[in-house]
């Protein structure tokens, strides 16, 4: 039996970028628990993901490292551990925490066959959303699962996406639909305990694209070149996808 894996940075993420592998997801893991610098949110944080009640949900709650804001997105630069930051000390906990995914997520992932998570350049431009996506990568070397990851993204990182576009990035794709029943009742969730951190006005698209990386050679793969992906800032005021795409 092939097993399915969803791993997200934060509480939220899986329903806002990966909702349609929720469900089949075997479990879904939620990596990053405590704010940094929000310790008012702590506890909040970890009832609403407690009260998620996800038959099959893993919670690393590791703290996160405050590097959300220290990125130079004029001149992103990827590293081993995800992307350059700026704030020395915001690095350190940066890099502690690459290791931490590592670690942790490595006896989860071992034996899974899909592997749902962060795209390359962090849907619309956060530093552990990127982290994540590279930490993933790294366990693929050992455990061979297929990654696959979605087509959002933001004005913020376009230098980063322009920097990849003609990097071959995936072997094949599928057209998914969101899973915007169980998307709500989570967000629901989220909103009872204060500790959404996404727009209040934000609409899943009708459709987004999934991109796989299977294990192995790139030999075949594709770059972004021609890719439609969607820009997550407009989807909050528009009720179509069409205003919200951007072709690569």
């Amino acid at each position: 039996m092939t097993r399915t894996v969803v791993v997200a940075a934060h509480p939220d993420d899986e329903i806002l970028w990966l909702s349609s592998a929720v469900e089949k997801a075997d479990p879904v893991v939620l990596c990053f628990g405590a704010p940094h610098g929000k310790p008012e949110k702590v506890q909040a944080r970890a009832n609403a993901v407690a009260a998620l009640k996800l038959p099959r949900l893993v919670n690393l709650a590791i703290p996160e490292s405050g590097s959300r804001l220290h990125v130079d997105w004029q001149n992103p630069i990827l590293t081993k551990t995800g992307i350059a930051i700026t704030e020395p000390e915001a690095q350190i906990r940066y890099d502690t925490n690459f290791t931490t995914l590592i670690e942790k997520l490595r006896p989860i992932l071992t034996g899974a066959a899909d592997v749902y998570t962060h795209n390359p350049w962090g849907e619309y431009g956060h530093p552990e959303h990127i982290q994540l996506h590279r930490a993933v990568v790294e366990l693929q070397k050992e455990l061979s699962f297929t990654i696959w990851f979605s087509n959002y993204m933001a004005p913020l990182n376009r230098p980063l996406i322009r920097s990849l576009h003609l990097t071959p990035l995936w072997a094949k794709k599928s057209v998914a639909v969101p899973d915007v029943r169980v998307a709500r009742r989570l967000r629901a969730i989220y909103l009872r305990h204060r500790v959404w951190t996404w727009s209040l006005f934000h609409r899943w698209p009708a459709v987004e694209t999934l991109y796989a990386q299977p294990p192995g050679r790139r030999e075949g793969w594709h770059s972004l070149v021609g890719e439609t992906l969607v820009d997550v800032t407009k989807l909050r005021w528009w009720r179509g996808t069409q205003a919200a795409r951007w072709v690569v």
